[in-house]
């Protein structure tokens, strides 16, 4: 009798964790179930995908990498991969940046957007890649129980094209070129922090830097496309009394990313961040009590 007393209540102690988030590794979420607006047609399309690089991307979604559980912290970061619009750097710009945000405890999530430049598109950047970055945020801040992240620590990482995205959402007024079609569009598409690395100029000057979260910014001296317009946002969140830091590498080009230089200080880039996140309290929910959401 003692013995199923016994067993009657371990298995009660061990309901409630069954219904607990359960980490998921490269778990591909679509983002819109039925298909992204005008693109219902050419949704089950496949993609291609060569080397680093994938294109063809008719369904937009998001692929997740969740940290260890017990390094796991409750921040999300949604990364967006650059390639000029034309592809996406998936490797470099995607999988092995999640790697390296999941050593710091955040889930991450990499979004595949709709691509405007690409040969025979029909796609723009301000309808169609901001609007699946908008809906990547909305989509991870509605359903941010179901991954184990907190809804008011989730940020947005994008690298050159990608970096452009990160603005047109953060530092810019959405354009309205999307009506909400479900529940989710109706989510709050703001980021509560943004990550900028060697970003494109589109978006810049930004038109909505007063609203803006508190931003990380990174690029190289010697980058003909993007120093210019990461400094000049720069100055513009600072002249608006956004919290923003700025990291610009002497003698650095464009696309180090990660691991990607000879010199020290670029390859450390990324220790920077994780200074600025832990600083910022996104890692350990200080940050929470601030959040607007």
């Amino acid at each position: 009798m003692l013995r199923r007393v016994v067993l009657v209540a371990l298995l009660i102690l061990a309901a409630p964790a069954a219904a607990q988030f359960v980490p998921q590794h490269g778990v591909t979420l679509p983002l819109w179930p039925s298909g992204a607006p005008g693109s219902e047609a050419r949704a089950h399309e496949p993609e291609v995908a060569q080397d680093y690089w994938v294109r063809n991307i008719h369904d937009p979604s998001v692929t997740m990498f969740a940290p260890d559980p017990g390094h796991a912290n409750g921040a999300a970061v949604i990364v967006f991969p650059g390639g000029g619009h034309e592809l996406l750097v998936w490797t470099n710009e995607g999988l092995n940046v999640a790697r390296t945000l999941n050593r710091m405890g955040i889930t991450v999530f990499v979004l595949k957007y709709r691509l405007a430049r690409e040969a025979g598109s029909t796609y723009t950047i301000e309808r169609d890649a901001a609007g699946d970055a908008r809906r990547a945020v909305r989509f991870v801040r509605a359903h941010a129980g179901d991954y184990g992240v907190d809804p008011h620590r989730i940020g947005v990482m994008g690298f050159s094209a990608g970096g452009e995205l990160v603005s047109l959402i953060a530092d810019n007024p959405d354009p309205g070129l999307n009506p909400a079609r479900d529940a989710i569009d109706r989510a709050d598409a703001r980021p509560d922090f943004q990550i900028l690395v060697f970003p494109g100029p589109l978006g810049v000057p930004a038109r909505a830097v007063d609203h803006a979260p508190p931003a990380f910014l990174v690029a190289g001296s010697r980058d003909p496309c993007c120093a210019a317009p990461t400094v000049q946002l720069y100055e513009q969140l600072r002249l608006a009394g956004v919290s923003a830091e700025l990291h610009m590498y002497a003698e650095a080009g464009h696309a180090f990313n990660i691991d990607e230089s000879n010199r020290l200080s670029v390859i450390h880039w990324p220790d920077r961040l994780a200074d600025w996140l832990a600083d910022g309290g996104w890692l350990d929910g200080r940050a929470r009590a601030t959040a607007p959401h």
